[in-house]
């Protein structure tokens, strides 16, 4: 649910700045933030081996979607 409220404050925010790139990027960005921290906290628990695995392969997903989006709003700020 927290990520589709997130996607709509994205549509928002893109409304209000006139689809600035770099700040819907921030945007995106801090969003795949909160996806990093409730991943590391959700490992940061006791869980059996198996959702364990599972948690760890999506955490390596979350992790490769935040570089992308941090490479192109560093690509879209020297622009």
């Amino acid at each position: 649910m927290s990520g589709t409220l997130h996607r709509r404050w994205v549509d928002f925010k893109s409304a209000i700045t006139g689809q600035d790139d770099v700040a819907i990027l921030n945007e995106v960005e801090r969003g795949e933030d909160v996806a990093v921290a409730s991943y590391k906290k959700a490992l940061a628990m006791d869980l059996p081996s198996d959702i364990r695995n599972l948690i760890e392969r999506q955490f390596q997903g979350v992790l490769k979607n935040h570089d992308q989006v941090k490479q192109l709003r560093n690509q879209f700020r020297a622009q």
